[in-house]
């Protein structure tokens, strides 16, 4: 497949998560709207641990089946399981101490202006992060959209696109949901610059996967990726049990972990 093609996919399943975007400027001041938009966030980055985990271990079990066949040795399967248990540490860690670093650095230095992310502020720390998290576990989806386009399975590269295009329209939604209701409501600016932190690596993921094809790297950024959302996920718990509205908690992740599944069960349909 051309470098064009790649492109052009790369762009399509990327680029949708801007869909989810516009919901950030929502200023509704309801406790009940705010909480029931950080629960729905909360279900679809529930799902989206479910869904990267699933994908990083299969390869592992794949390598383990044949070292206890007897037909490989043990040294692949030993490299992959290490980086997974690493990278999901680094995934998680790597957030604390950025959150650490950022608190620290805005307490000290509270007259510096917050720039366009407004990192100054927990919604904003927390809706970079989520984009982080979000921006690691697309380049592992553009790397199954490449890997399948240079395989010359065009057919599944489409479907994957659309399906992923499902997903990041979703995911567009949990970065941005944090800053809904927040006193400063944010910009256009803003909001495009957390949509491109989560969805050019989509892109990237894309062109990479067109030319490489590598267990070892796609298993290493679906494990940032999981702790990454995994840190998120429990500050986002923290932030609904302050609202204490404990039923629209658990309907919202309800909500939010049946749109996951419905946008991986149209791939899964698809043939995908």
């Amino acid at each position: 497949m051309s470098f064009a093609s790649l492109l052009v996919l790369g762009l399509i399943a990327g680029f949708t998560i801007f869909l989810g975007l516009p919901i950030g400027r929502l200023q509704s001041r309801s406790t009940a709207v705010v909480a029931l938009l950080n629960a729905v966030t909360i279900g679809i980055l529930l799902f989206l641990v479910w869904d990267v985990l699933t994908h990083a271990v299969e390869p592992i079990e794949a390598t383990l089946a044949t070292a206890t066949a007897g037909k490989t040795g043990w040294l692949t399967f030993s490299v992959l399981a290490a980086v997974l248990v690493a990278a999901l540490g680094v995934g998680m860690l790597g957030l604390v101490a950025f959150d650490v670093w950022g608190r620290k650095r805005w307490a000290i230095v509270s007259d510096r202006k917050p720039g366009v992310l407004r990192l100054d502020e927990t919604a904003g720390r927390l809706a970079f992060m989520i984009a982080v998290g979000i921006g690691l576990h697309n380049f592992s989806e553009g790397l199954a959209i490449g890997q399948s386009a240079a395989g010359g399975q065009l057919q599944l590269a489409v479907v994957l696109v659309i399906g992923f295009g499902l997903h990041n329209a979703t995911e567009g939604f949990g970065i941005t949901a944090p800053l809904a209701g927040a006193p400063v409501r944010p910009t256009w600016t803003r909001l495009a610059l957390l949509g491109l932190i989560g969805g050019l690596p989509t892109l990237i993921g894309t062109l990479l996967g067109g030319v490489l094809v590598n267990d070892l790297i796609s298993v290493a950024f679906l494990a940032l990726a999981a702790g990454s959302i995994i840190f998120v996920i429990v500050q986002l718990v923290g932030v609904a049990l302050r609202l204490n509205r404990h039923y629209g908690l658990f309907a919202g992740i309800l909500v939010g972990m049946t749109i996951g599944f419905a946008t991986d069960f149209i791939v899964t349909a698809a043939g995908a």
